[in-house]
């Protein structure tokens, strides 16, 4: 694909249109620069887009990919099968920002969490040392966690669902206390 190419078939379409970019961009939702960078061809629309795109211009989406007109006009059943594939991916998008949004908030909490018990003047206690190193090994463990889900790592393993996401929070996070109170044990019985 030449995007330069499609950039300009881009441009040559709206030109037609007697549209300006701004104008453009009101109609698709977007800011009149991501117009300006669809038509140099820095940047091309979103496969969502596309569909929309094409419809606006009544051009077959294979046109405005090979950035020039052909006789002939889309099938409806491949415009609808390349709709399905953008939802297919609009949706894998927004379940992965759910996950990341997820961890970025145990993480959070956690960093909180070790931040309290380590800055305030309390007394040396076993369950309250080991609830810091829980907490810190969390606030360890979460940017690994976010690298394996956007890396596609954890997505590819077949993880069996829990029935309640909340139960499965919560076993993270007594998984993650067990841990930490197995680490300071470790570590108290190492110092004495």
């Amino acid at each position: 694909m030449d995007q330069q190419k499609t950039g300009a078939f881009l441009k040559a379409l709206r030109k037609e249109k007697g549209i300006t970019q701004e104008k453009l961009a009101e109609v698709f939702g977007v800011s009149s620069r991501t117009v300006s960078r669809w038509e140099t061809g820095v940047n091309m629309p979103d496969l969502s887009m596309l569909a929309e795109i094409a419809d606006y211009y009544d051009v077959d989406i294979r046109e405005i990919i090979d950035g020039e007109r052909k006789s002939e006009n889309m099938d409806k059943e491949i415009r609808e099968t390349i709709i399905k594939a953008a939802e297919y991916t609009d949706n894998e998008k927004a379940e992965l920002l759910k996950k990341i949004r997820y961890e970025s908030l145990s993480g959070t909490i956690a960093l909180a969490v070790y931040l309290i018990l380590k800055l305030t003047d309390r007394p040396q206690m076993f369950i309250l040392d080991s609830l810091e190193s829980a907490a810190l090994i969390i606030v360890a463990l979460t940017p690994i966690m976010i690298t394996l889900y956007t890396s596609g790592i954890l997505t590819k393993m077949k993880a069996p669902k829990p029935k309640h996401k909340g139960l499965a929070i919560a076993g993270i996070i007594i998984s993650s206390v067990l841990v930490g109170l197995t680490v300071s044990a470790i570590s108290l019985l190492v110092i004495k």
